[in-house]
């Protein structure tokens, strides 16, 4: 018999319209659509989220050139960048406090001059409802941000205070073209004119000021401004070019986006396990038919490509299904992250279709692949001589093969071929440290339960457990893959749990009573005396005031940072902008010298008035000479920097050569001023500089509050407390969109209950029409059926708390810095959780089966 292409497609659909019927082809069917589920789901969202960022690079930059430094562009640069043909805007970015009444909060200062913006327009409400506006605010009035306007209370015509000056409310900003990712800036944003700037006095000698020129015009005068682009780039200005640095969505969501594809592959990895149990159970059905049409002359190759063509229709079934699924799934991750998104989607492309359908028979190839050969290897003699079964695949094949193709999977998704290979290869260890684990645990809960009493009554719950014990114990293999399912499942939903409340909060907890919760910049040297006077008596705790002045490390041992610093270090942040820089002549609270020495002793070793002497060398011959400077050492690590290495500063259009004279490590849990880099008294006071300091003030003084607002307008203060509440809601609503996705790695667990419940459907039946035959009623095949399955809940849900409590532990060591501690809720709510839900499930999908006449359950085993 030789069967064409046409016939085979038209005969290999009648036969998968047969066998929907059967419960091992919809669990196929139901894996194959969660798995396409979760990857288009995770496809569609970062599909959207690219295309985005690649249609409005420019709008989301502010330009197609911006360039930032901690001073005003001089009219050189700028009469060149004009003459090359770009069109400039000027805007300055800074942190400032903004009063009405008896309101104050600080805000994110946006100050745009008439030419903004250069792309895109403004979306705000000027009294007559949202419009778009190609312009900003016009002088003499202000637009605030949605929630600033919340906290002042304030509406438009109100007159908010700003620095020395008073303003009009114009409007409220609903989205900004060039507004950066939430995840990067805590303070809601006031937009106003740059013709105000002056009259607030905000803009003082060490203020913490950010000034851009934006510039906007075709790619090649880009091209032709390189030059003047990299040696700017080497004095220290950062450039930010839309050819080289497209915007991104800020490291925090980079970071979520990665995490929803490795949740979403959990997702498929489940899929995939349920697809292997399940093609099992397919197979063993159709070895008979494999064998009569072996008898009427098909080839092996005919019978690859009639189940091969079977299980493609049912892949580009669930695929359509799947991707409806993804598509209303997407809407809602969209919905909890649009507050952090700072530009409006295009629709879904078709990309991340195709992904999920090839995602799909990948799974089918790699978790089914090997098991569907024994379909080919079948002999026509099956028919007369029943055992003549194809032996089946290696456990080992099978898990190489599903292996390759997932790592396959991990690297299409995340796009690091190291991650994924690294990934796949700790998961496999991990498995194989689960297996044992599971293994142990599952066989101390089959223990517990076979020694239960026997309290002499046929339905009794502990007789019903005890026989629910030995049918886990028969099938001891297939149990534990279900416990290790489940385990991991658990143990991700806990640890959602955790990091959304329980690690913040013992965080928290941790800090001493009086931790500061205020702190204040931009305090200017004449007002140092009065805003310490201020505070006296009032703050509970309070830090000393320390002087800041900016500078950008410009050369490193005399060579460019980024040729001087290892390769991973080249785009670290401290070489992008400008340092914080201090002097301290005594070592600072909180800080721990591990190597070198302080100034102090310096001081003490050297003739004379050593500090005076420093300050003398520094301001005569800035250039010739090196002033001792003390690095904290995360930063010296990422650098590369020891003991006698030097970094050149440039401060304004002075330079500063430091020779490293000792490391410190610094407590940044303190919720005090620190500082990377530390001078000596005597080589910055001749630069102009602000104060920084921190304290502590309860609710009930917010008169204190209130008077340092007043009496101090440039001043700003940072309500820490503000700050870890706008985590807190970050961190749910990020949560909330992970717990999306843990949706679909439920219901893949679900899927491999159930595929593990069809594979093991001939063994079950068997094993309820002996219970019957030996007179077991329905109400005790009903409770040691939900015994089983509870059973293994149970050892899940012990198994996931393990897993949670290591995973805790670890974070609270090498992040939080913590002592680790129990979680005795893990230890009730998962065990009993766990067993309740499986043992529900398991009790809800086996009902079948207590249906059947013990000849029929019987008759089921020896059904191949």
């Amino acid at each position: 018999m030789s069967l064409s292409i046409l016939r085979l497609a038209r005969f290999s659909a009648r036969g998968l319209v047969r066998d929907l019927r059967a419960a091992d082809v919809r669990a196929l069917f139901v894996a194959l659509a969660l798995a396409v589920a979760a990857s288009t789901m995770i496809g569609f969202f970062l599909d959207r989220l690219d295309r985005g960022l690649t249609r409005q690079a420019s709008q989301l930059l502010g330009g197609d050139l911006v360039l930032e430094q901690g001073h005003p562009f001089d009219a050189e640069l700028r009469a060149t960048l004009e003459e090359a043909g770009l069109v400039l805007s000027d805007q300055v970015d800074m942190v400032s406090m903004v009063s009405l009444a008896d309101a104050f909060q600080p805000a994110s200062l946006k100050v745009v001059d008439d030419r903004y913006p250069l792309y895109g327009g403004v979306h705000v409400d000027q009294g007559e409802g949202v419009e778009v506006v190609a312009h900003g605010p016009s002088p003499g009035e202000v637009w605030l941000a949605p929630r600033l306007a919340l906290l002042l209370e304030a509406e438009i015509g109100d007159r908010v205070r700003l620095g020395e000056s008073e303003l009009t409310v114009g409007g409220v900003v609903e989205r900004e073209p060039d507004q950066s990712a939430g995840f990067g800036s805590f303070n809601p944003r006031l937009m106003m004119h740059r013709d105000d700037m002056e009259a607030t006095e905000l803009v003082q000698d060490g203020s913490r000021v950010a000034f851009e020129l934006l510039g906007a015009g075709p790619p090649a005068i880009l091209d032709d401004l390189a030059p003047l682009l990299e040696r700017l780039r080497r004095d220290g200005v950062e450039v930010r070019d839309v050819r080289r640095d497209r915007p991104g969505l800020g490291s925090a969501l980079e970071r979520a986006e990665r995490y929803l594809s490795l949740a979403g592959l959990a997702a498929v990895l489940l899929a995939g396990v349920a697809v292997a149990m399940s093609t099992r159970r397919y197979v063993d059905r159709h070895l008979d038919t494999a064998a009569l049409l072996r008898c009427f002359g098909a080839t092996q190759g005919e019978l690859s490509r009639l189940f091969g063509l079977q299980l493609l229709w049912l892949a580009l079934a669930a695929s359509v299904l799947g991707a409806l699924l993804g598509l209303a799934s997407q809407a809602a991750l969209l919905a909890l992250l649009t507050a952090f998104l700072p530009l409006e989607l295009p629709p879904p492309g078709m990309l991340p279709l195709w992904l999920g359908v090839f995602t799909a028979l990948s799974v089918l190839v790699g978790f089914a692949g090997p098991t569907l050969l024994r379909l080919k290897r079948v002999s026509a003699l099956k028919v007369l001589r029943r055992e003549l079964d194809p032996l089946p695949a290696s456990a080992w094949l099978v898990v190489a093969v599903a292996s390759g193709v997932f790592g396959g999977l991990l690297w299409l998704y995340s796009g690091d071929p190291g991650l994924a290979l690294g990934l796949l290869l700790g998961g496999l260890v991990m498995l194989m440290v689960l297996w044992g684990l599971g293994s142990l645990l599952l066989g101390g809960v089959l223990r517990l339960a076979a020694r239960l009493p026997r309290n002499g009554r046929e339905a009794g719950v502990a007789q019903a457990l005890r026989l629910g014990g030995a049918q886990l114990a028969r099938r001891r293999t297939a149990s534990l893959g279900q416990l290790l399912a489940f385990a991991v499942t658990f143990f991700a939903m806990a640890m959602i749990a955790l990091v959304r409340g329980d690690l913040l909060s013992t965080w928290e907890a941790q800090l001493p009573a009086e931790t500061p919760n205020y702190f204040a910049i931009n305090i200017q040297p004449h007002e140092r005396e009065a805003f310490e006077a201020s505070l006296s008596g009032a703050a509970d705790a309070r830090s000393a005031l320390y002087p800041m002045v900016r500078g950008r490390i410009t050369a490193i041992n005399d060579m460019a940072p980024r040729e001087a610093v290892p390769a991973e270090a080249r785009g670290d942040n401290a070489l992008r902008r400008e340092l914080n820089l201090t002097w301290r002549e005594t070592l600072p609270e909180g800080n721990r010298l591990v190597a070198g020495t302080w100034f102090d002793q310096q001081k003490e070793s050297a003739p004379g008035d050593w500090y005076a002497e420093v300050a003398s060398e520094s301001a005569t011959s800035p250039e010739a000479e090196r002033v001792p400077i003390s690095v904290e050492d995360g930063l010296a690590e990422r650098l590369g920097l020891g003991l006698g290495d030097t970094l050149t500063f440039t401060i304004g259009a002075a330079e500063i050569i430091g020779e490293v004279s000792s490391l410190r490590d610094l407590d940044w849990d303190s919720f005090r001023p620190n500082f990377f880099v530390i001078f000596p008294p005597g080589v910055l006071e001749r630069f102009g500089h602000s104060y920084i300091t921190a304290f502590h003030l309860d609710d009930a003084e917010r008169e204190v509050q209130r008077g340092l607002v007043r009496d101090f307008p440039g001043v700003t203060l940072l309500n820490v407390d503000a700050i870890l509440a706008q985590v807190r809601d970050l961190l749910s609503r990020v949560t909330r969109a992970v717990e999306v996705v843990l949706v679909f790695v439920l219901l893949a667990g679900v899927s491999v209950l159930y595929a593990a419940l069809t594979a093991s459907l001939p063994v079950r039946a068997h094993e309820s029409g002996l219970l019957r035959v030996f007179g077991a009623g329905n109400r005790l095949l009903s409770r040691v059926q939900g015994a089983e399955f509870a059973i293994l809940g149970l050892a899940s849900g012990l198994m996931g708390a393990l897993l949670a409590e290591l995973a805790a532990a670890a974070l609270y060591l090498a992040w939080l810095d913590l002592a680790p501690r129990l979680h005795l809720w893990l230890w009730l709510v998962l065990p009993l959780g766990g067993a309740l839900l499986i043992g529900a499930i398991g009790h809800l999908l086996s009902r079948n089966l207590r249906r059947q006449a013990p000849a029929t359950s019987l008759g089921l085993l020896g059904e191949t």
